[in-house]
């Protein structure tokens, strides 16, 4: 809890101080300004700064990082995919990318993107696989884990685009393509999490 709150304080300063840096905020701003600007930037800030803290952390043990049950992966997995995900959400480039594809290229897109989590989450487990039980196969970790995890994707995806306004009077296939098209980032920051807080690659 003190490593969480620690990394919320020093993205919300680190935010205010960028904000200001590049004249987004301006001295007088009023306060709800000022709060909404640096609660959008503190939540990718605080994941940052955890990340950062466990990449350069060796306490660690690689006991504890094998410990992790079925449900800590996947709740790595809603975490990468929300850091990527927070980044791209309030972006024009997605909505434009999301008008320009027909039905056919979103499909393409959310397999591509399927297959790209797929094999970042297969090349995590592959550390130690002789030495652990034979439920680790190609297919065990996509039926486990790749098809869960794409899912949470797009959950966190459509949960973004919601907070942010994007799905609004939009139709529910323009919301499809908003979601598979923020979920190829998304999908990559998911498999990702495992390489940065998954298990120790020596283990």
């Amino acid at each position: 809890m003190l490593d969480t709150f620690a990394a919320v304080a020093v993205a919300a300063f680190s935010a205010l101080c960028v904000l200001m840096l590049f004249g987004v905020l301006q001295w007088g701003a009023p306060v709800g300004e000022v709060a909404g600007k640096v609660a959008v930037l503190t939540l990718p800030g605080a994941i940052g700064a955890l990340l950062a803290h466990k990449q350069l952390d060796d306490d660690e043990s690689a006991a504890d990082a094998k410990a992790r049950s079925y449900f800590a992966k996947l709740f790595l997995m809603a975490i990468g995919a929300i850091f990527i995900a927070f980044n791209v959400a309030p972006t024009e480039e997605m909505i434009l990318i999301a008008h320009q594809i027909s039905p056919w290229q979103a499909i393409g897109i959310a397999l591509i993107s399927l297959a790209a989590l797929h094999a970042l989450l297969f090349l995590a487990e592959l550390p130690g696989r002789a030495e652990r039980r034979g439920d680790d196969s190609f297919f065990s970790v996509f039926i486990r884990y790749s098809l869960a995890g794409y899912g949470i994707c797009a959950a966190v995806c459509a949960g973004m685009l919601w907070c942010f306004g994007r799905l609004d009077g939009v139709s529910i296939f323009e919301a499809s393509e908003f979601v598979i098209v923020l979920g190829f980032p998304a999908a990559l920051g998911a498999g990702a999490a495992q390489f940065l807080i998954g298990e120790k690659r020596g283990a």
